[in-house]
C-alpha cells in the first residue's frame, strides 16, 4: 500500500486514494465522485496536511516502462491513472526490445495502426511458449529448429548441416514458418516451405514443451513439373548435387528413400522441445551441438553432453539405422587410451588389440562393481542397525574419488589406421587424448541394436573424432558455432529428462 500511495501521487500525510475511497463508500460519503484528499491527524502522523508529491507522468512511464512485461496487466488494475499511463507506447517499445530483443524501429507500426503493446501482447508474449530449440518429429530423420524473434517476425529456421562431407562448413538454414501482426486483431501465421512464397499456416501449441504447424494451402508446395523437379530441387538443396553424380547405389537408395518419406511431411509437423546442455568447468570441452559423417547417410547433428564420468552424443538428426534421439556414441572418461607411435598406429590390428585389451578390463570392473553392489545390499540390514558409518563413509570416498579429472597430455601425432574409411580426408593429424568409448550400431529400422567398442579422438575444443572398430570406419565431428537463444536448460534434471523423452520417443 506504500508503493501504491507514492504511484498514486499522495505523500505520507495523505492516504492512499484508492483506500480514501473506499473508506467513504463504507461512510455513505461522496466517495464515487472524487478521491478523498482529506486524512485524520492520526493517519498524517499528527501534522496537517502535506504538499502534493504527484510523480509526473514521464516518471512514471519510465517507472512502469522497466517492469517485466508480465506485471503491467495487473498494475493497469490499480487505478485509471495507471492504466491511462500504461497505454504509452514507450513502455511497450522497451519492453519488446529488452524481453524479446525487438531492435527495429517500432514507430513506422504507427502507419498500419498497430502498436507495440499489440506487438507485445499479441505476436510476441503470445508465442514466447515456442521461442528457442526444437526437434521435428519426422520418424527416424529428426532435425533442429531454431525458434527467434527476427524484427518484427518470429520466424522457425529449420538448420540443415552442410553438404557431405565438409563438415566444416557453416550450417545451413531455411525458413518453415513465419508470425508477424499484419492488423491489430490477431497476428498471422504463414507456411514458407515450397517455393511459391509465404503462405496460410497454422500453429497450435499442443501441451508444455510440445506444438504443431499446418499449412492450409498446401498447393503452393508442388512444382509444375511434378514429383520430379521437386525431386530434383530437394536434391540439390540437400545434397549440392545431382543423383548421377552419386555413383554409390546403396547411397542412392538411402537418398530417395528420405525424400519419399520426408515428403509426407510437408503440410503438418509436431516439434518437441530440445535443450543446449548445461556445462561445467570440469568438462573435457564445451558440450554443444555438432555436425559429424556418418557414411553413406551423409552429415548428421549429435549433442554432446557430459555426464560424470561418461559423455554422450545424442542424434538430433538420424536416419533409417540409427533415429534421431538415439546416443550414438558413449566415451568412458575413466580409461584413457594410450596409442602406439605412428608407425604402429597405421596398423589396425595393432589399435584393436590395445581397445579390445581396454573393453575387457571394463567388463571386468562392471562385474566387480555388481557384485561389491550385492554384497552392499545384502549387508545394507546389519549396516543401518549399527548406524550405517561404514557405509557412508565409503561412499563418500568413492564420491571424492570419481570427481578427480585426469589432466590432458599434450597433443601427439595421429593418423587413421590403413583400412579405417573416411568420408571426410581432412581430418587433423594431432590430437590431444583419446578414451575408450562404445558406438551404437543397428540394421535398417533399428533392428538388433549393440553397442560396439571404439576409440573416441578429442582434437581441439571444437573437434572430435569415432573410429568404430567393428565398422572400421571414422567418423569426424565439428562444432556447430551458432549462438542460440532461449535454449538454456532450466536444470540439470530438466536436461536429463530431455534426454530419456527424445530416446524413448525414438526407440
Amino acid at each position: 500500500m506504500a508503493v501504491c500511495a507514492r504511484l498514486c501521487g499522495v505523500g505520507p500525510a495523505r492516504g492512499c486514494r484508492r483506500r480514501g475511497a473506499a473508506r467513504e463508500q463504507r461512510r455513505g460519503g461522496a466517495g464515487d465522485s472524487e478521491p478523498d484528499t482529506d486524512t485524520d491527524p492520526e493517519e498524517a502522523g499528527g501534522g496537517g496536511a502535506a504538499e502534493d508529491e504527484e510523480l509526473p507522468p514521464e516518471l512514471l512511464v519510465q517507472i512502469f516502462g522497466s517492469l517485466p512485461g508480465t506485471d503491467l496487466p495487473s498494475l493497469a488494475r490499480v487505478c485509471t491513472t495507471f492504466r491511462r499511463i500504461l497505454r504509452t507506447d514507450t513502455i511497450w517499445r522497451r519492453r519488446c526490445r529488452e524481453e524479446y530483443g525487438v531492435c527495429e524501429n517500432l514507430r513506422k507500426l504507427e502507419i498500419t495502426g498497430v502498436s507495440c503493446r499489440d506487438v507485445y501482447a499479441k505476436l510476441l508474449h503470445r508465442y514466447r511458449h515456442i521461442l528457442g530449440l526444437w526437434q521435428p518429429d519426422i520418424g527416424p530423420y529428426g532435425g533442429l529448429l531454431n525458434v527467434v524473434v527476427d524484427g518484427l517476425f518470429i520466424i522457425g529456421w529449420m538448420y540443415l548441416p552442410p553438404h557431405d562431407p565438409h563438415v566444416d562448413d557453416p550450417m545451413r538454414f531455411k525458413p518453415l514458418f513465419r508470425i508477424h501482426l499484419m492488423e491489430r486483431k490477431c497476428a498471422t501465421v504463414e507456411c514458407m516451405y515450397g517455393h511459391k512464397g509465404p503462405h496460410n499456416g497454422h500453429i497450435q501449441i499442443v501441451k508444455k514443451d510440445e506444438f504443431s504447424t499446418k499449412c492450409n494451402q498446401t498447393d503452393h508446395h508442388r512444382m509444375s513439373g511434378g514429383r520430379q523437379e521437386e525431386f530434383r530441387t530437394w536434391l540439390r538443396e540437400e545434397w549440392g548435387r545431382t543423383l548421377e553424380d552419386i555413383f554409390h547405389e546403396h547411397m542412392q537408395e538411402l537418398i530417395l528413400m528420405k525424400f519419399i518419406y520426408t515428403s509426407q511431411y510437408d503440410n503438418c509437423l509436431t516439434y518437441r522441445r530440445i535443450y543446449l546442455p548445461p556445462s561445467s568447468p570440469d568438462d573435457l570441452i564445451k558440450p554443444g551441438l555438432f555436425k559429424g559423417t556418418y557414411g553413406s547417410h551423409g552429415l548428421e547433428i549429435v549433442m554432446l553432453s557430459f555426464h560424470g564420468k561418461k559423455a554422450k552424443g545424442t542424434k538430433i538428426t538420424g536416419d533409417p539405422n540409427i533415429p534421431a534421439g538415439q546416443q550414438t556414441v558413449e566415451i568412458d572418461l575413466a580409461h584413457p587410451l594410450q596409442l602406439p607411435d605412428i608407425e604402429n598406429l597405421r596398423d589396425f590390428s595393432e589399435l584393436s588389440r590395445i581397445v579390445l585389451e581396454v573393453q575387457e578390463q571394463v567388463r571386468r570392473e562392471e562385474q566387480e562393481q555388481e557384485h561389491r553392489q550385492e554384497e552392499e545390499d545384502a549387508s545394507q540390514p546389519a549396516a543401518k542397525a549399527l548406524g550405517g558409518e561404514g557405509a557412508e563413509g565409503e561412499d563418500t570416498a568413492a564420491g571424492a574419488e570419481g570427481t578427480t579429472q585426469d589432466k590432458a597430455p599434450p597433443s601427439q601425432p595421429f593418423v587413421l589406421p590403413m583400412g579405417v574409411i573416411s568420408r571426410n580426408e581432412d581430418y587433423p593429424r594431432t590430437c590431444r587424448i583419446c578414451y575408450y568409448g562404445t558406438g551404437l550400431i543397428a540394421g535398417h529400422g533399428f533392428t538388433s541394436p549393440e553397442r560396439t567398442p571404439g576409440v573416441f579422438v578429442l582434437f581441439d575444443d571444437d573437434r572430435f573424432g569415432f573410429i568404430w572398430l567393428e565398422l572400421k570406419s571414422f567418423s569426424l565431428y565439428s562444432r556447430i558455432k551458432v549462438a542460440f537463444q532461449n535454449a538454456e536448460a532450466p536444470s540439470r534434471e530438466a536436461f536429463d529428462e530431455m534426454l530419456k523423452n527424445i530416446q524413448s520417443l525414438a526407440t
